[in-house]
């Protein structure tokens, strides 16, 4: 039996979900209207959602932090002084209020507020440094940023010019809306759901990050689609979500499913491997957002008792490779993976609605699996100028349809979003998204993901681009040129970063200096794990095929070429040493 008649979705796995359904039936009916007859033009907001919550239900936990509550009404309480605080800064629908934080309450709640003004929550990555973050400041315009203390390092990376000129601390915030009023906004109910909410930063294809656009509508889809008929929390329930907060999947996936059902969430610090169940049980969790990375550093830890002590019944995320998919789920005894695909700019999602295993699941929304260019990631296109959908059982180009009622938000900058829009695709007028990965088709509207197309590749539950690796290394005194690109490592998700460089001068990298520019330079997870020194690196026309040809060499087959690897933020870059991808898979190397 071949690995792709095994991944294939029959009838029987759809039978078997269809009755796993029973239980879940009213959840799913509850939550069905609003996926099926919400309008962009609807008076519905992630404003209005938790402050009908609030009013319904004030006594219930909202938030759980370290295994303390806060409950619906004293978070919306809080929510609104906020807001009442921003408004008086001159806030107001449309503008952007930056947030630099890492997990914790008040960055939830900052967001709740923002959003309850109609603006816009910029939500910051607070690994970005220098430039980088100087980039996505200057791409928000924020009228005001708020900053946690434990990230506010960050700002002193960038120029003080880059800086919003209201700056305030979580501690500032508190102590100025202290007397503030604690009604709910009266713009809250007037805003329609095609609203912008926030901007979520992606690396997508290009150096700099973009933003993307999450609207209200789009973020409501989420919840009656993700949280409504996949997840299916109860109001009992309580989701932990350790995944950073400027993410979708927990900003989006995770609050949206817990609103939805008027459950707790339960936010936790960090990830921590070796403490995740621990905070799992300390916070009384029933469900949890994960991706693949962290699924996998779980299955590397030594077995222990709790294990299975936790209350845990469902997991939802996206990037649980499927061979360790039957292990997972034995081992911490979880009885549902909704495993998803989505992106922050994409306008589908797919979701294991039906409890099936090793796939990303069903899209009941229009979209097809096209042939692509393996060069340029674009839709090929026959004598006709049509786009050809991929061939049965072989990986395709995702592409999923534009329209009023399925629209695409795009990113800030009015380009990057043309680039991703295929016009003319199978007639006259038609607009699909480009999602840029590779998936295969299993049958009854369920695919598997396969690959990510272009310049990007993801490691650690990041999208890292290439062209940013690059020009942090090329920004290095030792190094001439550079290519970056991602390498497979065995039983690890996505692709770890290598890079080929040249030196200015003489024949030895300083390797301790490097790595010592690049922590200072980039985000942890977009440090290349491999850095291989060649002789030289043509800038041609046929640079592209280089860069393929290295590629394909990986690691692996390097020649004499010397080869560094990252062992962590104190050894910096040794020689590669035989066993290293075996510490990479282990969770053993890097060492931070």
């Amino acid at each position: 039996m071949t690995t792709e008649t095994r991944s294939r979705v029959g009838l029987t796995d759809m039978a078997k979900g269809v009755v796993g359904l029973a239980s879940d039936a009213t959840i799913m009916l509850r939550n069905a209207p609003g996926l099926a007859l919400r309008k962009p033009t609807s008076t519905a907001t992630i404003g209005s959602m938790f402050q009908k919550r609030a009013g319904a239900h004030p006594d219930r936990p909202f938030l759980r932090f370290e295994g303390k509550s806060l409950t619906y009404g004293e978070c919306n309480r809080r929510v609104n002084r906020y807001a009442a605080l921003l408004a008086d800064k001159g806030v107001q629908t449309g503008d952007v209020v930056g947030v630099l934080a890492k997990n914790d309450p008040q960055t939830l709640l900052s967001m709740l507020a923002i959003v309850k003004l109609g603006a816009i929550a910029g939500m910051l990555n607070y690994n970005q440094r220098g430039n980088v973050l100087e980039h996505s400041l200057g791409v928000l315009d924020a009228r005001v940023i708020i900053v946690d203390p434990d990230a506010a390092e960050a700002l002193d990376s960038v120029p003080a010019s880059a800086v919003p000129e209201s700056v305030l601390l979580f501690g500032d915030v508190d102590e100025q809306s202290a007397s503030l009023s604690e009604s709910n906004p009266e713009v809250t109910d007037t805003l329609p759901a095609s609203t912008k909410a926030f901007y979520i930063f992606t690396s997508g294809t290009t150096g700099m990050p973009k933003a993307s656009v999450m609207s209200h509508f789009r973020w409501l889809t989420g919840l009656s689609g993700i949280g409504g008929m996949g997840v299916r929390l109860r109001h009992n329930d309580t989701l932990y979500a350790c995944l950073p907060l400027y993410h979708n999947n927990a900003l989006t996936v995770s609050l949206s499913s817990v609103l939805g059902s008027g459950a707790c969430l339960a936010i936790g610090r960090s990830f921590s491997a070796s403490k995740f169940w621990d905070d799992i049980i300390l916070n009384r969790a029933t469900a949890f957002c994960y991706i693949g990375e962290l699924c996998r550093y779980l299955l590397a830890q030594p077995e222990k008792d709790t294990d299975r002590k936790h209350s845990v019944r469902v997991a939802v995320g996206n990037g649980m490779r499927a061979e360790i998919w039957d292990t997972f789920s034995e081992r911490f005894g979880i009885d549902r993976i909704v495993e998803f695909y989505a992106a922050s700019e994409s306008n589908l999602a797919f979701i294991n609605i039906f409890n099936v295993k090793r796939t990303v699941g069903f899209c009941p929304l229009p979209y097809k699996i096209v042939q692509y260019d393996g060069e340029n990631g674009d839709p090929l296109r026959n004598d006709e100028g049509r786009v050809m959908e991929a061939k049965k059982g072989e990986p395709g180009l995702l592409i999923s349809e534009i329209t009023d009622r399925i629209p695409f938000d795009g990113y800030t900058d009015p380009k990057a979003t043309e680039k991703k829009i295929v016009a003319n695709a199978f007639a006259d007028g038609d607009k699909w998204f480009n999602t840029g990965d590779l998936v295969r088709d299993q049958g009854f509207s369920h695919v598997a993901f396969v690959d990510r197309l272009g310049d990007t590749f993801r490691w650690k539950g990041e999208n890292v681009a290439t062209t940013e690796v690059e020009g942090a290394l090329d920004a290095d005194s030792q190094i001439g040129q550079s290519v970056v690109f991602g390498v497979e490592i065995p039983e690890t998700d996505g692709k770890a970063g290598m890079a080929a460089v040249t030196l200015k001068s003489g024949d030895k990298l300083e390797p301790g200096k490097l790595a010592e520019h690049l922590y200072g330079s980039l985000p942890g997870y977009a440090l290349p794990l491999f850095v291989r020194v060649v002789e030289s690196l043509e800038q041609t026309s046929t640079f592209k095929t280089m860069k393929v040809e290295l590629r394909k060499q990986g690691y692996s087959d390097v020649g004499d070429d010397p080869l560094y690897v990252l062992s962590g933020k104190s050894d910096g870059y040794v020689e590669y040493y035989d066993g290293y991808v075996d510490d990479v898979a282990g969770a053993k190397a890097p060492r931070n």
